[in-house]
């Protein structure tokens, strides 16, 4: 017997909210092989919907995922894992935003690990996963891996979420993240999306302020650029102009990996016309 489906809103599945605040935001995306790798396993997206209830209840979301695995398997991975955490995130049943945030993530990982499992060329992938979600007058920041999320604010750069990584979970027990970081596990992650049947996914949430710059970046532009030269890009450009340049210096100082940056400006937050003072 065929299943019987139907397309649904988003304002039909989580109806709880009303719209108080419409972000607006101007964004900007690049991503490159980078000089020494052959695929890029780097990926992005990002949906800005324009109804009422999906800006009040799901808001505005931005991903950046940083695949792995080889034969292109990571391509595959963070492809997937983007495509899927935006469209279950848009369609989950939870009112609440952390709530939809990581049972996205969790969807994402199951159907990356079905696949590997499927396919023998696949076996093995994965993928981090960077997501941020702009939603009335509050950011949310969902993370598993190393990629990234910052917040620039008032000129002062503040990193949004926890690396997972073994150089952290090392330095939270007591090692020096000099010492951290000269080990030879010191590119090990402790967590990515598609390698284990579960995967604990991190959710935080922060106030947001009309001029806020936000970056989503993968760690082939933290190997070569410092968090000072982000703050000074963010500062001194436009969103387009930030993300060429930080690219573009990472490649000039080696690009020993995929690069992907996304800039996402918060520009006003617009009071919505429906909503009754």
């Amino acid at each position: 017997m065929d299943e019987i489906t139907a397309e649904y809103s988003v304002a039909e599945v989580a109806s709880s909210a009303e719209l108080r605040v419409i972000p607006r935001v101007t964004v900007a995306c690049k991503t490159d092989l980078g000089r020494v790798r052959e695929n890029n396993e780097d990926k992005f997206e990002y949906f800005i919907p324009e109804d009422h209830g999906s800006l009040a209840n799901r808001g505005l979301v931005f991903v950046v995922c940083d695949g792995m695995g080889g034969h292109a398997a990571g391509q595959i991975a963070s492809e997937i894992s983007c495509k899927t955490f935006i469209d279950v995130y848009f369609h989950h049943p939870a009112t609440e935003i952390s709530a939809a945030l990581k049972g996205a993530v969790l969807a994402a990982n199951r159907f990356v690990l079905d696949v590997a499992r499927t396919v023998a060329t696949r076996k093995g992938m994965g993928t981090t996963l960077t997501g941020l979600a702009l939603v009335q007058d509050r950011a949310y920041v969902v993370q598993v891996g190393d990629s990234r999320a910052y917040r620039l604010r008032d000129g002062v750069l503040t990193q949004l979420m926890e690396d997972h990584t073994w150089v952290e979970d090392a330095i939270r027990q007591g090692i020096s993240r000099e010492a951290a970081e000269a080990h030879p596990y010191r590119h090990v992650l402790t967590r990515a999306v598609g390698t284990e049947d579960d995967v604990p996914v991190d959710v935080f949430e922060y106030d947001v302020a009309e001029g806020d710059t936000f970056l989503l970046c993968s760690d082939g532009l933290l190997n070569h650029v410092s968090d000072a030269i982000i703050a000074e890009h963010l500062t001194n450009f436009n969103p387009a102009e930030a993300t060429w340049k930080l690219v573009g210096r990472a490649l000039m100082e080696g690009g020993s990996d995929n690069c992907t940056v996304m800039v996402v400006r918060l520009d006003a937050l617009e009071a919505s016309p429906t909503f009754a003072t």
